[in-house]
């Protein structure tokens, strides 16, 4: 899959310091934590391609996009198998296993990831995972990625009463971790993921990890970075710091 181009902006993006003093910070992991929506569109691709889905012909990254990327996977069971909800699921549990085999030798940290878990370590933040992934992908993944000891929580839409795009998952965090949401934000990398954390009252940084901006932009991000090496972020990093009275070093 190619990551898309987000084009380099001078003007500022919308203020954080507003959050300060900030409390906590909640992440999406797919896409988010770990480049990994490639492993899932190729599992995806080679298994439906098993079973002559689309009449025979690999489904496409915009198919993937469209369909995929983001949802849960009783919308994904849905969305392939409109008459039969059951073989849907099954599928989609078969997936994830082939997911995890190709996880395990070719997961890779979204740049910056550990600059900013530094820089949320520092301050003493609370942190959450909070996923539409199945609990299994979560746990492996996170761990994959020396994230073990990091989040307070792992929040699963599964285990919500609604899963994102609803605002439960993200809801939940906040009362697990006893935090506001006027002092706390969101990192997401899909359409689906930022409307969550839209209707959950709080900002949002977008990730265009591998979804279309203007795609994201349409679910109202407080903005969007590249990566976690954005100079976007980090300026609106110092911005929290310097409200709350923080000393901090560019990085």
């Amino acid at each position: 899959m190619m990551a898309p181009t987000l084009e380099n902006s001078t003007e500022s993006p919308p203020s954080l310091a507003t959050l300060a003093p900030i409390q906590a910070v909640l992440f999406d992991v797919d896409g988010t934590l770990c480049d990994s929506d490639p492993l899932h569109y190729y599992a995806f691709r080679e298994m439906l391609l098993e079973i002559g889905y689309n009449g025979g012909v690999p489904v496409d990254e915009e198919w993937f996009i469209k369909t995929i990327a983001g949802k849960h996977n009783d919308d994904i069971a849905s969305a392939l198998f409109p008459d039969d909800q059951e073989r849907g699921l099954k599928f989609c549990d078969e997936k994830e296993a082939m997911f995890r085999r190709l996880v395990k030798d070719q997961l890779k940290p979204i740049d910056g990831l550990y600059k900013v878990k530094k820089w949320i370590e520092d301050r003493g933040l609370k942190r959450a995972a909070v996923t539409n992934a199945p609990r299994l992908n979560a746990e492996l993944m996170i761990e994959i990625l020396g994230l073990k000891g990091f989040f307070d929580v792992i929040i699963i839409g599964s285990e919500c009463e609604r899963a994102k795009p609803y605002p439960d998952p993200y809801l939940k965090a906040l009362e697990l971790l006893k935090v506001s949401k006027d002092h706390t934000f969101i990192f997401e990398d899909s359409f689906s993921g930022i409307t969550a954390g839209v209707a959950a009252e709080m900002p949002v940084v977008g990730l265009a990890t591998r979804n279309p901006p203007h795609v994201l932009m349409e679910a109202k991000p407080a903005f969007l970075i590249k990566d976690y090496e954005d100079s976007k972020l980090w300026t609106a990093l110092e911005e929290i710091d310097k409200k709350s009275g923080a000393t901090t070093t560019r990085v």
